[in-house]
């Protein structure tokens, strides 16, 4: 004889969260943390950042300002105004703790470790211009996801190619990796919707994800939470993975079978090292796709109204990087050359030695009174423009507080469509 049916657990009620100056406490700093700050971040969330240690994602943020940083656990009084707990923890003893402490301060509190045990969830979701989708599946993230994609793939109105549609010419087949192969993906400059419509849907296949910090962070907030992310940021000037233990990630979850995806903002051939990439893979007899994105050299410029050609005004533009000052042995860019150029210069990863490249291309001719143009984290919503001279430029940035990442534009264009 059969007993009584389980009680049907009452369903969720669907609200969107208007976060925009309020505060929203962040427990942990790892891959979890990772993908949910952008997206609270992006509503404008007052986010308080407590974990001992980092991602070099989030870091990124911390020392941009974007959200505040307590580099130790968690305490009862990080809570004191708090609209909305998340924690991310694998500890499931410190994330009872932080729910326990919400519960007590009616805050609602969102756990990664456990949904039954959280008092909010996060659904699945998708965006659309200003469409958000969020989906909650009873409970079942597989469900959601599953509708989610199909919600996101009917506003598109567009399909794509899959990852097992095409492989990079050249790349050998590898029939002992199980199927794995890896996608080189370029994200696009900062807005997540630049992206291509084949670099998201193979997001949407991936098993790995290994993500640089210049990557729009909403697109890793619609990953599955199955989904492995490896954080291979890479902060100017600070802490980095070596470039041959990213070739190792790649190659060795593809030999495991795994769908893996390196996403890079920008173009993955744009000083993002995507061929190195490749050829590593390639040694290792891992099938690779590579997906070319938009890249920010010319992206960035046009959003904020700077036409890197323009008729009549510039027939040419170069792209170089500044990485490396003008003076160093190291550097491979002929700066000599380019002062003698009339088109557009393009600077990328330039900031920290503009004075020294502003100062080498007056030194070799350029004018002092040309117009130069310096875009802060083009494309996204704290975008910052700068208007100046190739003379005063680099003083201007400093005494405007502008930071990296940041686009250089030299040349007439910088006023090409100003009236």
């Amino acid at each position: 004889m059969s007993g009584p049916a389980p009680e049907a657990s009452p369903s969720p009620y669907p609200l969107g969260l208007r976060l925009a100056g309020r505060r929203v406490v962040v427990v942990g700093g790892g891959a979890v943390a990772t993908r949910r700050v952008p997206a609270l971040l992006d509503a404008g969330a007052d986010v308080l950042l407590v974990a001992p240690e980092l991602t070099p994602a989030l870091r990124a943020y911390a020392d941009a300002g974007r959200l505040r940083w307590e580099p130790r656990r968690f305490a009862v009084g990080d809570l004191d105004g708090a609209w909305l707990a998340h924690v991310a923890v694998d500890d499931r003893a410190a994330a009872a703790a932080v729910s326990a402490a919400a519960a007590e301060r009616r805050i609602f509190c969102v756990r990664a470790d456990d949904r039954v045990a959280a008092s909010a969830w996060t659904p699945a979701v998708t965006r659309h211009g200003p469409v958000t989708v969020a989906v909650l599946g009873g409970g079942d993230p597989h469900r959601a996801r599953a509708v989610r994609d199909a919600v996101r793939t009917l506003l598109s109105a567009r399909t794509g190619p899959r990852l097992t549609d095409s492989v990079a010419e050249g790349a050998p087949l590898n029939t002992a990796s199980g199927g794995g192969r890896v996608a080189l993906v370029g994200a696009g400059p900062g807005d997540p919707e630049l992206i291509t419509v084949k670099g998201w849907r193979l997001l949407t296949e991936a098993e790995v994800v290994v993500a640089d910090r210049l990557v729009p962070g909403l697109l890793l907030d619609e990953l599955r939470p199955d989904v492995e992310l490896v954080d291979a940021s890479k902060i100017p000037y600070g802490p980095s993975r070596a470039q041959e233990e990213i070739n190792r990630i790649l190659v060795d979850r593809a030999r495991a079978g795994k769908v893996v995806v390196r996403l890079k903002g920008g173009d993955p051939y744009v000083f993002g090292r995507g061929g190195e990439e490749l050829l590593a893979c390639a040694e290792a007899g891992v099938p690779v796709t590579v997906v070319p994105g938009v890249t920010s050299a010319i992206a960035v410029p046009g959003v904020a109204g700077v036409p890197v050609t323009h008729r009549a005004v510039a027939h040419e533009f170069t792209v170089v990087s500044g990485h490396v000052a003008p003076d160093s042995p190291d550097s491979l860019v002929s700066w000599e050359s380019l002062a003698g150029l009339r088109g557009t210069l393009v600077i990328l990863m330039g900031l920290k030695n503009l004075a020294a490249i502003a100062a080498t291309l007056i030194a070799h001719g350029r004018p002092p009174t040309i117009p130069a143009a310096v875009i802060q984290e083009g494309t996204t919503a704290t975008q910052r423009t700068l208007r100046s001279t190739l003379g005063a430029v680099a003083a201007d940035v400093t005494a405007a507080g502008l930071r990296p990442p940041a686009i250089v534009v030299i040349g007439d264009v910088v006023n090409a469509l100003t009236p």
